[in-house]
């Protein structure tokens, strides 16, 4: 994984709330073997029409938020299924960072294991970033070491995070770069066992 601290960027502004992981990524999507490739997919049945062109409406398809790595959603996102792929295309879409009021345990679970930060804020932050970010390409800096957000006109937003999962993303650590630090004292525990 990438280590993550600061992004900056203009947020892209998710006006929903209970966003399930069947809409970031439909099942049909669902056959590839790898974990990249699934960005083209996300919010597809949102981002298309039935006739496979864009949805002018959809906020992925307003150029104003082309590039961005910040996604600002309503309570809830990532509901429903426990499909690690959800966050893969997050991720493959190019987001690095998802701000809501309140995520589904499995998904926020699933963001940390694959190098993305969930931050939860409270609905009335949630509600300002979303009316900010639907006026004008509205640009964050987010900083994983402050744990702030901070808005283009200078008011900053604070949110908590485990110590734990902190430090894995700033060192762009997964389970097994974790484990592959304590690999010396692994070899010598199994050279006792022996």
């Amino acid at each position: 994984m990438e280590p993550i601290n600061i992004v900056e960027s203009a947020l892209t502004p998710l006006d929903k709330n209970n966003v399930d992981t069947d809409q970031i990524i439909s099942k049909e999507f669902l056959k590839r073997i790898e974990r990249t490739g699934f960005g083209e997919f996300l919010f597809y049945h949102w981002r298309f029409n039935p006739d496979g062109t864009k949805n002018e409406n959809f906020v992925l398809n307003d150029p104003r938020y082309q590039g961005s790595t910040i996604l600002v959603a309503h309570e809830n996102f990532g509901c429903g299924s426990s499909r690690e792929h959800a966050p893969w295309a997050i991720l493959d879409y190019g987001f690095r960072v998802v701000i809501a009021p309140s995520f589904a345990d499995i998904f926020h679970n699933n963001c940390f294991k694959n190098g993305i930060l969930p931050i939860e804020l409270s609905v009335a932050e949630i509600d300002e970033l979303l009316a900010k970010g639907k006026e004008a390409a509205y640009q964050l800096t987010v900083s994983l070491e402050d744990q702030t957000v901070t808005g283009e006109n200078g008011k900053v937003y604070r949110f908590d995070i485990d110590p734990y999962y902190k430090k894995m993303l700033l060192n762009g650590w997964d389970e097994i770069s974790l484990t592959i630090q304590y690999e010396d004292h692994i070899a010598a525990y199994e050279k006792q066992q022996a």
